[in-house]
């Protein structure tokens, strides 16, 4: 099928566009780095303690992987029907219109995904400053070169970052199962066994299960490059499925490695899980090899966020006259230029913001959260708008079991978006992520009066 633009008046001013030069191997390097971060250093002890036993714990981390599972059939029939470097943006344009779309891209690019990428550059520059400090301000430093350095590779062409994906994300794999091999091969001494599960679901089961998915997440991510994957309009399906089955495997063997190396409660206890099993069975070299895998994991994951925001950073320029600097498409190296630039340029200025505020990262990755459920809420909803709207065009792959899956997807989408919300009002983030729309709103009534002059 045809791409068909979001807004044809202005999509014929750039003078190139995407087209499919990844493989599939590519695209599933690229998706398996943004999703392996380091929510999966972090979040097992508290899952563990949430949970409550083993079977349920492992229960959480399984059914996170099937809703995962589910919302990506969701996605792959939105990417395979509409293929566009905008992925949500557009899936959001084509069922609501430009005014919609507009405030999910707005979010994206000033703080959701521009955030996110500052947030990992703290982590890698915490992590390499253990191997080599620069000063007193040393995390800082290694955060905006990195940001600089990853920024440069990808203006250097989508073949260039990709390659450099691929490596990395096959290390960071194997740095994982070298966690694994560690649990299996020095296992805890047996200790009492932990209590067995109740007949009801533990009461913290539903928080567990957004620590779960927060660690499962980022494979949406794909629709953004679904029209630069070779293959046809199916092969993204391939990428979502085989990126998710990969990332489980390796999710459920870490967990099960760290079980056996710690037992439960040692589990629970922990701080730094994967340094302590490494410790444990190879010394301080494990400890340290450790500190460079999760490194590792926040390199792969700021590589592969960047490749994807340019994306919609574009896309907002094709449709919008305000940000038509960032619609220039670069044909010799398959990138969005100054897309990539501004989404560089604003990472860095989280980067000194939270610089002069600790912990001031977090805090705006934080409050956005009810901000990325509602859009990706409406998103499950389109499905069923696009489907109603568009029932003439042809569609490569359908979800099965529709509308059940679609109907699951939307109900734990849903269920985040209020569990995410309870968490801002507790914590008053719910101020800044009101300040942020509104200073979007500004800036699109700026952009309509500018349409209509």
């Amino acid at each position: 099928m045809t791409d068909i633009p979001s807004s044809p008046a202005l999509a014929t001013t750039t003078t190139a566009a995407p087209r499919p030069v990844l493989s599939v191997f590519d695209a599933v390097m690229i998706i398996t780095g943004i999703v392996i971060g380091g929510g999966i250093f972090a979040f097992p002890p508290l899952v563990a303690g949430m949970t409550g036993s083993v079977e349920w714990m492992f229960g959480a981390w399984i059914l996170g992987a099937l809703l995962a599972l589910i919302g990506a059939l969701c996605y792959a029939e939105l990417a395979t029907t509409f293929p566009n470097a905008g992925g949500d943006y557009y899936f959001l344009t084509r069922a609501y219109g430009r005014d919609v779309s507009f405030f999910f891209a707005w979010a994206r690019v000033t703080v959701i995904s521009t955030g996110a990428i500052a947030l990992l550059a703290f982590v890698f520059g915490d992590y390499m400053s253990r191997v080599l400090s620069l000063g007193e301000h040393s995390s800082v430093i290694y955060a905006v070169l990195i940001v600089i350095l990853l920024t440069a590779v990808n203006i250097a062409g989508l073949r260039m970052s990709a390659k450099l994906q691929n490596v990395m994300s096959v290390l960071l794999v194997l740095g994982l199962l070298l966690v694994v091999i560690a649990g299996f091969v020095s296992p805890a001494a047996a200790s009492a066994p932990s209590a067995a599960p109740t007949t009801g679901v533990p009461a913290l089961f539903g928080t567990a299960l957004l620590f779960v998915l927060f660690t499962y997440g980022g494979w949406n991510d794909a629709a953004y490059i679904s029209a630069e994957v070779k293959g046809g309009n199916r092969a993204i399906v391939k990428v979502l499925v085989v990126s998710l089955l990969i990332i489980t495997a390796v999710y459920l063997l870490f967990i099960a490695a760290l079980v056996a190396g710690l037992g439960f409660e040692g589990l629970k206890a922990s701080k730094q899980v994967a340094a302590d099993v490494a410790q444990k069975a190879f010394g301080s070299f494990g400890e340290k090899s450790v500190g460079a895998i999760v490194a590792l994991a926040a390199l792969t994951s700021i590589n592969a966020t960047m490749l994807v925001t340019a994306r919609t950073n574009y896309s907002l320029g094709n449709d919008w006259q305000i940000f038509a600097f960032m619609s220039r498409w670069n044909a010799e190296r398959d990138a969005p230029i100054v897309a990539m630039v501004t989404t560089s340029v604003i990472s860095l200025l989280i980067v000194l913001i939270a610089a002069a505020n600790q912990g001031g990262v977090k805090f705006m990755v934080d409050f956005t959260a009810p901000v990325f459920w509602l859009f990706f809420l409406l998103t499950g909803i389109g499905l069923f708008v696009l489907r109603f709207r568009y029932a003439q065009i042809a569609r490569p792959f359908k979800v099965p079991l529709y509308p059940i899956l679609p109907i699951v997807f939307v109900g734990t989408c849903a269920f985040l978006l209020y569990r995410s919300l309870l968490f801002t009002f507790e914590n008053q983030a719910i101020r800044v992520a009101i300040y942020v729309m509104l200073a979007g709103v500004v800036v699109w009534l700026v952009a309509r009066l500018k349409k209509s002059a």
